[in-house]
């Protein structure tokens, strides 16, 4: 029996005697021949072959996620360094003001963010120039009221000539309360006369102002009507030069002004251009105008990124009781209204030849257009209250 060969065949049933044949040995195969056109190439498969594959995709998820981690990140940071530079100029904010005006204010329960809100500014102009060092008038008097709720800014200048009674003191013109009384007794005096109660107050130092605006890196400010003004605050060092200067000029149209051009332009009382407009009402627009600007900058993308650098100098010409949450919250509600929607008003009264400055008999009806509660109207008279919707009131 060959050695390959088994004695049996094994089936399911068992095994059966006989010879089985041993299982053929498998020939080698023979290199198939390489078809033409294939470069000459053989495929060899194996261990040992050369394996190739295509490179993998890059996880485009992976690369998204990580990018928005980082933004987060980089916004957190921003948020949290801009809010304590802030925070720390509004410290000091705090400090300058006198701390008898908190007695005056109304307290307000909620937040500026949805809650109609009364903010009383007043402007000082005690430059270090001749006539105004020791000056504490209150140059310029305006009510703020925020509306979130219409998304809309609205604006009430008060005339500073116009003759009141001052708690204390007597008749006398409005601009007095503060030079006699303090903040204090500016905000008692404009809650009397318009019946409103104020929930907070910023003094503006209009000598520092043009600080602020500098450093929102300037502002720009739509002018109405060319502007030529009388020869206030001469730039010339001789009186020789100064009587030959002819005096500010801003010409008409939109146009970009430095902190100094826009101080001088709200100072402006007198156009030699257009004599008309030579009075306070038309001062108390220009001071409106450069007020807005300097609003819409501060709120403005551009100078938020600034916030982290900037920010304790944004408030250095201010005294305030306002927090640094509810300038924030502030500066949310103006960033949402729209400008087309403000609201520009102002109070009138007897201010022409001889006039007595006594309050105007129509300004109750304006303070309610300003309180959206009435349609606005725009002034019948030159020294006639009025409201004007998307632009200033001597525009």
């Amino acid at each position: 029996m060959a050695p390959d060969e088994k004695p049996y065949r094994v089936y399911k049933g068992g095994r059966v005697k006989g010879k089985v044949p041993a299982t053929p040995k498998r020939e080698a195969r023979t290199p198939r021949k390489p078809r033409s056109g294939g470069g000459g190439r053989i495929k060899v498969k194996g261990p040992g072959a050369a394996r190739f594959s295509l490179p993998r995709k890059p996880p485009w998820r992976r690369i998204i996620l990580l990018s928005l981690l980082t933004l987060v990140v980089l916004f957190l940071i921003w948020a949290v360094v801009g809010y304590f530079e802030l925070a720390s100029g509004v410290s000091d904010a705090n400090k300058r003001l006198d701390p008898r005006a908190h007695a005056a204010l109304t307290k307000q329960n909620g937040l500026l963010l949805s809650h109609a809100t009364n903010i009383l500014v007043l402007g000082t102009d005690n430059a270090p120039v001749n006539g105004r060092t020791t000056d504490n008038h209150s140059d310029s008097i305006m009510l703020v009221r925020a509306d979130p709720s219409h998304h809309r800014i609205a604006y009430l200048s008060i005339p500073r000539d116009l003759v009141v009674d001052i708690p204390g003191v007597g008749n006398s013109k409005i601009n007095y309360a503060m030079q006699s009384g303090g903040v204090p007794l500016a905000i008692r005096t404009v809650h009397d006369l318009t019946g409103q109660p104020i929930n907070h107050v910023i003094v503006v130092n209009f000598g520092q102002f043009k600080d602020l605006i500098d450093s929102l890196g300037g502002i720009t400010v739509d002018v109405p009507d060319a502007v030529l003004s009388d020869r206030f605050d001469c730039p010339y060092a001789t009186a020789a030069r100064c009587e030959q200067w002819k005096g500010w000029r801003f010409r008409k149209g939109p146009q970009h002004m430095t902190g100094e051009q826009a101080l001088i332009y709200s100072r402006i009382r007198v156009n030699q251009l257009n004599p008309a407009e030579s009075s306070d009402f038309f001062r108390v627009a220009r001071q409106q105008a450069v007020t807005q600007a300097t609003l819409a900058k501060f709120t403005s993308f551009g100078t938020l990124l600034g916030a982290p650098f900037h920010a304790s100098s944004w408030v250095k010409p201010l005294a305030t009781d306002l927090s640094t949450m509810q300038l924030i919250e502030l500066g949310w509600v103006k960033f949402r209204s729209s400008s087309g929607n403000a609201l520009h008003c102002r109070l009138g009264g007897d201010f022409g030849n001889g006039g007595t400055g006594a309050p105007s008999e129509d300004n109750p009806l304006t303070i309610l257009m300003w309180l959206g509660k009435s349609a606005p109207q725009l002034p019948t008279t030159t020294f006639g209250p009025g409201c004007a919707r998307g632009h200033d009131l001597g525009t």
